[in-house]
């Protein structure tokens, strides 16, 4: 069965000429779907044998769904361009344990770093995400901020994705702050309307459920830290919701 290896990219050229360099250990083709990045991505991309499509960013959903179309195969390995299978996922796809079953989407546990240590802790791990589909029966959600799969037989595998999305917890802090912005946005024209009590509710019970109910108290200060910008995240996101409902009421 042939695969097509699926990324949508802005100014990534730290890490899009591994990734492809592992997608094409399991896939025969890799589109690549660019915002029209200023650093040298698409060049990177284009040597390494990949198909460049330049799209304007449409939203984390509706981009990789633009991307399908452009897929030959049905079987879709969709990863971030920070993202790259463990051993145990490619041995899972390598040796076709997916035909198995009638299942038309996978869900791997993700193994987050910060730089090259792994983020354990916090309720960070396992964090499942489906990135492995048949485009026939299963697709993108329209989601412009972190979408799923919606699929109708998804099944969890115990195999991995190692995601090095951030170097630093300042890149953590920063990424979660554009999202909370895009999240807010996507929550306000999908028509929910919140209380001024409900960011400082959801902030506290994000942190609390880190770092008590999954055990972030158990890692010291990262423990702490990663708990803090959990909170932070959902104070924010909800925040910024208010803001825009007050801003549309003028």
């Amino acid at each position: 069965m042939a695969i097509s290896g699926l990324v949508i990219t802005f100014n990534e050229e730290k890490t899009i000429g591994e990734c492809i360099d592992a997608l094409f250990r399991v896939c025969n083709e890799v589109i690549i779907v660019d915002s029209f990045s200023k650093d040298r991505t698409v060049e990177i991309a284009k040597a390494k044998g990949a198909i460049v499509i330049e799209q304007s960013f449409l939203g984390d959903g509706p981009q990789r769904s633009h991307g399908l179309s452009y897929c030959k195969n049905d079987w879709i390995l969709n990863l971030d361009a920070d993202e790259f299978l463990d051993v145990d996922a490619e041995d899972f796809i390598l040796k076709k344990k997916y035909l198995k079953g009638g299942y038309d989407a996978f869900s791997f546990r993700v193994k987050n770093h910060l730089g090259d240590k792994l983020i354990d802790f916090a309720g960070w791990y396992p964090d499942h995400k489906v990135r492995f589909f048949n485009k026939t029966t299963a697709r993108p959600s329209d989601s412009r901020v972190h979408q799923t799969i919606v699929t109708t037989n998804e099944k969890r595998v115990p195999v991995h994705i190692l995601h090095y999305g951030w170097d630093s917890l300042q890149q953590i802090v920063s990424k979660k702050n554009q999202y909370s912005s895009w999240h807010a946005q996507q929550l306000f024209d999908q028509g929910f309307r919140i209380s001024s009590f409900r960011p400082i509710l959801s902030g506290t019970v994000a942190f609390f459920r880190c770092y008590f109910f999954k055990k972030g108290f158990l890692n010291g200060l990262d423990g702490l830290t990663i708990s803090l910008i959990q909170g932070f995240f959902s104070y924010n996101k909800y925040f910024k919701l208010i803001k825009i409902q007050n801003a549309d009421k003028r």
